[in-house]
């Protein structure tokens, strides 16, 4: 499973990186995810799910 984030839509308000730090990161002034680690992917999911503009996809 991996989280990806639309870079174009992210408004780089940081709360998926607060909600999963151990899939989302910081880069300058955008969100980066990366590959889920086991036992993650509902906190992912849920992070996913707060995001003010929809765009990160966990799949």
């Amino acid at each position: 499973m991996k989280a990806t984030v639309d870079t174009d839509s992210c408004i780089g308000c940081g709360l998926c990186a607060n909600d999963c730090p151990e899939v989302f990161t910081m880069n300058a002034d955008k969100a980066v995810g990366k590959d889920v680690p086991a036992g993650k992917e509902e906190a992912a999911k849920a992070a996913a799910a707060n995001c003010p503009v929809q765009c990160i996809k966990v799949a």
